[in-house]
């Protein structure tokens, strides 16, 4: 590290160039240099599969590439050391979550199921004995992860899930259905939430450690999505599903104090997605431009081809530092909802856009499937509706600004 150990030091595919303190310059030597082995790491072994994810719905070597990333330390980012973990911050999740985006968002998705959704809440709320029993497997990469908290009629008001959670004896038992859950069909360890105290609303919910193969406990056939095509997702069905009481994650019916405690930090992991999702879009788009010919010249060489790739770019750029910014002052202790819910938010509605410049920019090709452009716009669009659509994000940001004035 002598040569980090410079006053300044050029960093980053940018090219910009920094003047900072040292430790400063070691942080970033570090972000930087595990950005680089997540990225070449995906380009091995994630980007030749890509495509045929996305265009047949599924990943054959899921199981082996998951335990590939466990060899890395990828799938326990936030976990730590003593179970596997890298015990690292949520600015190096974020950056891990970006670059897989980059190469597949669908697999992205269901690693920030695994690592987030499921790995850090059993971190924040697992006991010893439950951390003893699931983590190794599920840093490893033998078991995946997954979370299941909405239902049919049961997405962003939650206190209205239906599933219950009756006690009999030393165990509970689990009847009814979770629905649009990432991971669904492959998870061997999931967090379900059910209601434990139908007539106590919120009071009443508990979050309960499933595995798979528990009798009664089932997944309906996979969902056939718009995008994130190669991610899972299934309804989850509970007939009779017997739970040991020793399952329980966190206190008896404080199962929305789990929940909440870790969505926005989720929201948070999630924003990294589309952030490389929009970098993707100009992986693809800018080189095109200046290859693609028309009236004699590149078409990235015309002003209004020019105009598109600095919104791209801007776009990108603002996205990526809010999203750090917010990871950073995570990494601190310093928690907000609404920059959780106000990073997701607009990340998520840039990308969107990004992918449709990206497809305008390719013209005719950007409109096939021989070309990703479709794939990124098919993929972005989820951001907008999973874990809490944009109206939902905008609420939470608006109801912040509310209680300052009460």
């Amino acid at each position: 590290l002598s040569c980090l150990l410079r006053e300044r030091v050029v960093f980053g595919s940018a090219g910009y160039l920094w003047t900072v303190c040292p430790v400063f310059v070691i942080h970033l030597c570090f972000e930087h240099q595990l950005r680089q082995t997540v990225q070449r790491f995906c380009q091995e072994k994630l980007a030749p599969y890509a495509d045929e994810i996305d265009k047949k719905n599924e990943f054959p070597r899921m199981r082996e590439f998951w335990k590939e990333m466990g060899e890395l330390g990828l799938l326990g980012v936030t976990a730590p050391v003593e179970y596997g973990g890298t015990g690292l911050g949520y600015l190096d999740h974020v950056i891990v979550m970006e670059e897989i985006s980059r190469v597949s968002a669908a697999i992205a998705l269901s690693y920030g199921a695994h690592s987030n959704l499921c790995v850090n809440q059993m971190v924040r709320h697992a006991n010893q004995k439950q951390k003893d029993k699931y983590m190794p497997k599920l840093m490893t990469g033998e078991h995946v992860g997954a979370l299941a908290m909405s239902e049919p009629n049961a997405g962003s008001d939650v206190v209205s899930m239906k599933l219950t959670a009756k006690k009999q004896g030393d165990h509970y038992v689990l009847n009814g259905n979770k629905f649009w859950i990432t991971n669904g069909p492959d998870a061997d360890v999931l967090i379900v939430y059910a209601k434990t105290d139908p007539k106590a609303a919120a009071r009443g919910i508990t979050a309960f450690i499933v595995e798979k193969g528990m009798p009664g406990f089932s997944t309906a056939q996979k969902l056939d999505k718009l995008g994130m095509r190669g991610s899972n997702t299934c309804e989850l069905i509970f007939e009779d599903c017997q739970i040991p009481e020793e399952n329980i994650l966190g206190p008896l019916n404080k199962g929305v104090y789990v929940m909440m405690s870790g969505l926005d930090l989720e929201r948070l992991v999630l924003a990294s997605g589309p952030v490389g999702i929009m970098q993707a879009v100009l992986d693809h788009a800018i080189p095109y431009l200046h290859v693609r010919e028309a009236f004699g010249q590149k078409i990235g060489h015309f002003q209004l081809m020019q105009g598109k790739m600095a919104d791209m770019y801007t776009r990108l750029s603002s996205c990526r530092q809010y999203l750090y910014n917010v990871a950073r002052a995570c990494d601190k202790g310093h928690f907000s909802a609404k920059d959780c819910a106000g990073v997701i938010l607009y990340c998520a509605e840039n990308a969107t856009q990004v992918a449709l410049d990206g497809i305008q920019c390719l013209g005719g090709n950007g409109y096939i499937n021989d070309y990703p452009m479709g794939r990124f716009l098919r993929d972005a669009k989820l951001y907008e509706i999973g874990a809490g659509t944009s109206e939902v994000r905008r609420m939470i940001i608006g109801r912040a600004f509310n209680d300052m004035f009460k």
